[in-house]
């Protein structure tokens, strides 16, 4: 059974840095390209980071870019996200997933998907 286990999330206030991990189980995914998805409350789940499988490309939304760095483990089975100066608006529950598709922002090209971590940031 594969699964996918965030953890990591937290309460912190603004300014702040935490680092979410997403561990793998059930099959390898050294070879598959991962990302982080969010989603805050009454919004849609939107595109973070995305890894490549050798972890030498990343690609980042806008906002995010030059604060969260997204990395991998393969040896551990194991993708990072490193979230430094946070802000409220990066409260939401953080998802780790598998990409199986193209389009490397869109949810529906993920078919493995952790259970979320909740992150909450303070002002």
């Amino acid at each position: 059974q594969v699964q996918l286990v965030e953890s990591g999330g937290g309460l912190v206030q603004s300014g702040a840095s935490l680092r979410l991990s997403c561990a793998a189980s059930g099959r390898s995914f050294s070879n598959d390209a991962m990302a982080w998805f969010r989603q805050a409350p009454g919004k849609e789940r939107e595109f973070v980071a995305h890894i490549t499988w050798n972890g030498y490309s990343t690609y980042y939304r806008d906002s995010v870019k030059g604060r969260f760095t997204i990395s991998r483990d393969n040896a551990k089975n194991t993708v990072y996200l490193q979230m430094n100066s946070l802000k409220p608006e990066d409260t939401a529950v953080y998802y780790c997933a598998h990409r199986n598709r193209v389009s490397i922002s869109s949810p529906l090209s993920y078919d493995y998907w952790g259970q979320g971590s909740q992150v909450t940031v303070s002002s």
